[in-house]
């Protein structure tokens, strides 16, 4: 599986992880606000945007090891591994299975515990429902919480363009993600092994993945940084996009091993 990847800016490579249910497009002000000091490298992952979604089953792992390909695709060696929601689930995956590709890591509004029961059930509802019904249940029960209550209120255009990407996200993409996540397993014990720096981002307005959940992730890993963004929610990086790329800028620019190398 080779993901269609977007990149943009020459320097340290980050690779930024979609949220669910988007895709790399979210990160539009990330590839232009970063590129002047970073390398940023922006995949679909498998099923969303310009990807194929394949016929594996459903999981995290395999789609961390899709990350891993895009490196190599790349000649890149290390690189500052982040993601946002899912993404995130993606990169804890990534630290575990691939801990040697690794400069630093940035986990955005996203938790390292596994799905309770009934969180698994609802997930399992959701891909049930898109597949026979289409993306109407993803605006009617996903949307609402994806954003904070000021972009709700305050910032129509953004909640609209998030709108905008949950309607265009395929079915199965959906569905099979929904069925990974749900399979993942607990992540902290991976926070709690990193050799390399990590930066926790949470909105202060996030619903789906609060601040509790940050703390608790930024706590588990030695020397991690924790930054909460006022007046976002679930996305940080798209809602209050300078903020976001404040943050990570300065996080990139204090990682070791800044010049990273390449293979090849």
């Amino acid at each position: 599986m080779q993901l269609y990847t977007r990149s943009t800016g020459t320097g340290v490579p980050v690779v930024l992880l979609h949220a669910f249910p988007l895709s790399s497009a979210m990160w539009l002000a990330q590839r232009e606000g970063l590129a002047g000091g970073c390398r940023v490298i922006t995949p679909d992952l498998r099923g969303f945007g310009g990807s194929l979604l394949g016929d594996d089953e459903p999981s995290i792992d395999l789609m961390a090891d899709d990350v891993a390909r895009v490196l190599d695709a790349q000649s890149i060696d290390q690189a500052v591994i982040g993601g946002l929601s899912m993404g995130g689930y993606v990169t804890m995956a990534f630290a575990r299975r691939h801990p040697d590709r690794m400069l630093g890591l940035v986990l955005a509004d996203t938790k390292a515990a596994p799905d309770p029961e009934p969180v698994k059930d609802k997930r399992e509802d959701i891909a049930r429902r898109v597949l026979e019904d289409g993306t109407a249940v993803l605006v009617r029960e996903v949307l609402p919480a994806l954003t904070g209550r000021t972009t709700r209120q305050s910032r129509p255009m953004v909640h609209g363009r998030v709108r905008g990407l949950v309607q265009a996200a395929p079915t199965a993409a959906v569905a099979w993600a929904q069925r990974a996540m749900a399979a993942r397993q607990d992540s902290f014990e991976t926070l709690a092994a990193l050799k390399v720096p990590l930066l926790v981002v949470v909105g202060e307005e996030d619903e789906i993945s609060p601040v509790a959940d940050a703390e608790a992730m930024a706590q588990a890993a030695p020397g991690a940084r924790l930054e909460v963004i006022q007046r976002a929610g679930h996305l940080t990086a798209v809602e209050q996009p300078e903020a976001f790329n404040a943050v990570v800028a300065a996080f990139v620019r204090s990682v070791p091993g800044g010049a990273a190398p390449t293979r090849g």
